[in-house]
């Protein structure tokens, strides 16, 4: 498909009349990139330069409709069609009970998430993968965006993912969605105790038509519902999940308190580092004394014989 999403490109570019380096110019990327994606090799194009060439090629849709498929093997068929149904919702309510979700993510945040991942083969398909959900969050900015409801557990706040700098710039992020008045954030915090989505994510959609499906998801698994009964008690499940979880506004006080503590953490030498500085300093107390291991007097004086 990557093959075949360039040959079209590079069918539209010639019709056009435009080089290599045009193109490139008309969707601010340099030539070499589209070469690239002409011959299918290196790094897939993203959600955001699919548009932005179908536009500048006058492509009518074509490419964009083509890009999910350039990806069709970054990720595991589980969950596939669930980005699909994702692409399309009107409404997206989602619980996330270990990490931030991916329409939320950073970069640095989702290379790490995708890092660990057991169906990942090669540094080739951990890039494809980050590219490609940097990509679907395109959908947030878009004129016909969803709206996004997000429960997060305490516990996504609390783990520092990609390391204490990494995170502090993700929750950031999530600060920054109260300018962002299509997302709504709220925390569930530890001492609301067992609910009935405990051991995993869980995720409504609500599409054009007005029905509804779910998602769940593990560490290794996924699983969409489709049938209206299961959807139903999945979704009563959802709103359970934030009639229990604190208001928005008290939820953001609480993800800046993790930040303020992650910042003064950051700034805690490592045990590394303590070691390097107690070095340091016994070195230069060293110094302080005589050679002999006589006394230091001060003034430079010594005592009469």
């Amino acid at each position: 498909m990557a093959a075949l999403f360039g040959a079209r490109v590079r069918r539209l570019r010639t019709a056009a009349g435009l080089t290599q380096a045009e193109l490139g110019d008309r969707t601010h990327v340099v030539s070499t990139r589209i070469t690239q994606i002409e011959r299918a090799s290196g790094a897939k194009p993203t959600r955001e330069l699919a548009r932005a060439l179908d536009l500048a090629l006058g492509a009518d849709e074509l490419l964009v409709e083509l890009w999910p498929y350039v990806y069709r093997e970054a990720f595991p068929d589980w969950s596939r069609k669930f980005i699909e149904y994702s692409e399309r919702a009107v409404l997206i309510r989602q619980y996330a009970s270990h990490l931030v979700p991916g329409l939320l993510q950073t970069e640095d945040y989702a290379r790490a998430v995708l890092s660990v991942g057991r169906t990942l083969s090669s540094k080739e398909q951990l890039e494809e993968r980050v590219a490609v959900r940097m990509g679907r969050q395109e959908r947030l900015r878009a004129p016909d965006r969803p709206e996004l409801w997000v429960v997060l557990d305490e516990a996504v706040l609390k783990r520092p993912v990609g390391g204490k700098v990494a995170m502090c710039e993700q929750i950031k992020r999530l600060l920054d969605t109260t300018t962002e008045h299509h997302i709504t954030l709220q925390v569930l915090p530890f001492d609301q105790g067992e609910h009935a989505a405990m051991g995993g994510s869980l995720t409504v959609l609500a599409m054009p038509d007005g029905s509804e499906v779910a998602y769940t998801e593990g560490a290794h698994y996924g699983q969409l519902i489709e049938d209206p009964d299961k959807v139903r008690s999945f979704s009563l499940a959802y709103d359970r999940l934030q009639a229990a979880a604190l208001p928005p506004l008290m939820s953001l006080d609480m993800i800046r308190s993790v930040l303020e503590d992650n910042q003064r953490g950051a700034k805690v030498p490592s045990r590394t580092e303590r070691r390097r500085l107690a070095q340091e300093q016994l070195q230069q107390s060293g110094r302080g004394r005589l050679r002999g291991g006589g006394r230091r007097i001060p003034g430079g004086r010594r005592p009469r014989p």
